[in-house]
């Protein structure tokens, strides 16, 4: 008995002790827990004393340009209807309207002139014959079937405070602050000035057709003016055709990458005189007062007809005045554009607006040789028009420009006196020839989410085409035809949904230990540049869909 007892006395100190420490590991822990909670609510102090004062820096700066550029008084003593942002008068995007620039246009010279490369026959194209069949549709639709919501009880500000310096593409925005189209969809809009591709292919000179390449390229990014909704990402998987007759063209893009997420578009002419592809990688961030966003990915022409390859990259883009002030979008950026058969190149530099706006939306530059000769000169505005000129003439304009706006500058110190950009408008150059000329947007475009005419169709739907299109098209996306069709709450109810849903399909792919596997496209190296691209697979157009994943 007394080994037994000693053995349990034993046990029960042992036993004890084992208490004691678990109640001193517990108290630690529980006063380590205490110290966590106090240095986690001093960091939330903390943030929340930036993010105020950020915000009033962000609107003493606002006001400061203001004063700058019109000679008024702070904004504290003046009217909202007073003060003049940078790039317009309208009413704010906060209140959804968007900004308008409006600028008049000195074409006599260039419009009468023999030289003019874009035809009339190719800017009724633009606007489409309006009878030619697309997708089952003989006449696309001119508005949406419900306006655009109003976003003035939200604010863009409350959501992306936290988001400072953080990768926008893996952060969830409110419904209310979309656009009614899919990413793929608004990628597509690149193709609304084919005509320029389709000049491009009938010149003979290789300097011609550089000129029209520019012009696309430039184009391709004038959609951008005043849309500030956010398109909807595109589901992993997720598709978009669209076959224009009318301007000679069909698309077919996917949705090839969620993380990073990567969109991939092959276009080609109807008459088989050119092939358009690339990827786009949409690398968004934001600070402080602005979203940028940077589009990585390679752009790729292909001239059939004369065997040459055209490559170049876009311009960052970025909205303005995300905490205060009116949202405005500039470009800006370096495009360098390389006809990879003959060597020569055209360098356009999108300038950033500056402090008076005397840049803003400006876009210039050269078309080069391979010997780095300049063969002409572009200059314009991405939001209106695009023109070329000979170099001399137009470095002797840009000598005398500079020239007067010194003397302007010495001159008259008034600040009020300062030119403001709405006011500008293009000066053509003499000798210029008007490459191409901004569509004029649909009267009702300010309430449609400031859609042009060829993205007031990019959405429409019917049973005829409904009956072709395979189930992944982004048309029959439920969350955004809830948008279009003006009912908000189900959108963000189905947004959320298919969001959910491709988590579920992620996770479950995960523990099977299964890759996703693209449909239409495959990375390899673009052909010309070497560079990592997204490849069409073909077959598409074969209408053999079979296998397609459930993403809806």
């Amino acid at each position: 008995m007394l080994p037994e007892r000693m053995a349990f006395d034993v046990v029960s100190e042992v036993s004890q002790e084992t208490c004691e420490a678990l109640a001193d590991c517990l108290n630690l822990f529980t006063k380590q827990e205490g110290v966590r909670n106090l240095k986690l609510e001093h960091e939330q102090e903390k943030n929340k004393i930036l993010s105020e004062a950020l915000e009033t820096l962000a609107t003493e700066h606002h006001e400061l340009e203001q004063s700058l550029v019109k000679g008024s008084p702070p904004l504290s003593i003046i009217s909202e209807e007073q003060f003049y942002d940078a790039v317009s008068d309208s009413e704010s995007e906060k209140s959804l309207s968007g900004f308008e620039t409006t600028a008049a246009y000195s074409l006599e010279d260039s419009m009468d002139s023999k030289d003019t490369i874009t035809s009339s026959v190719s800017e009724e194209k633009v606007c489409g014959s309006g009878e030619s069949l697309s997708n089952g549709i003989k006449k696309h639709r001119t508005s949406l079937p419900s306006p655009m919501f109003s976003r003035n009880d939200f604010s863009i500000w409350s959501i992306l405070r936290k988001c400072i310096g953080m990768e926008l593409s893996k952060i969830t925005m409110p419904v209310i602050f979309n656009e009614p189209l899919s990413f793929l969809q608004r990628l597509t809009e690149y193709m609304e000035h084919t005509y320029l591709i389709h000049k491009a292919s009938s010149l003979s000179s290789t300097t011609e057709r550089m000129q029209c390449v520019a012009a696309f390229a430039v184009s391709a990014v004038a959609s951008q003016w005043e849309r500030t909704g956010k398109p909807f990402n595109p589901l992993l998987g997720e598709t978009y055709e669209l076959i224009r007759d009318d301007l000679g063209f069909r698309l077919l893009s996917e949705q090839v990458s969620h993380h990073p997420p990567i969109s991939a578009f092959y276009a080609e002419g109807l008459n088989n005189d050119f092939v358009f592809h690339g990827s786009i990688y949409p690398k968004l961030k934001f600070w402080g007062k602005s979203v940028e966003a940077e589009p990585k990915g390679t752009m790729t022409l292909e001239l059939l007809e004369h065997s040459e390859a055209y490559t170049w990259t876009n311009p960052t883009c970025c909205v303005h005045n995300i905490i205060v002030g009116k949202l405005w979008i500039e470009q800006y950026g370096n495009v360098e554009i390389t006809n990879h058969k003959t060597g020569e190149k055209c360098v356009l530099s999108f300038k950033p607006c500056g402090l008076f706006g005397k840049e803003l939306h400006k876009v210039e530059g050269y078309i080069q040789d391979k010997s780095k000769k300049k063969l002409c000169a572009l200059y314009g505005k991405w939001t209106e028009c695009l023109y070329s000129v000979d170099p001399a003439t137009f470095e002797a304009y840009k000598k005398n420009d500079k020239k007067s706006a010194e003397e302007k500058k010495s001159s008259k110190q008034e600040p009020d006196e300062m030119p403001l950009p709405d006011s500008e408008s293009v000066y053509v150059i003499p000798g210029s020839i008007l490459l191409w000329k901004i569509t004029p947007r649909p009267p009702n475009s300010a309430q449609m989410y400031n859609f042009t005419s060829f993205a007031m169709a990019l959405n429409e739907l019917d049973k005829e085409m409904e009956s072709v299109i395979p189930k992944t098209d982004c048309r029959l996306r439920p969350d955004i035809r809830a948008m279009e069709n003006g009912e908000i709450d189900l959108a963000s109810e189905e947004k959320k949904r298919l969001e959910e849903k491709q988590r579920t399909a992620r996770k479950n792919r995960s523990k099977s230990e299964e890759d996703w596997k693209t449909r239409w496209f495959h990375q390899g190296p673009n052909p010309y540049t070497g560079t990592q691209d997204w490849l069409y697979s073909g077959n598409y157009w074969d209408r053999n869909y079979f296998n397609l994943p459930d993403i809806y």
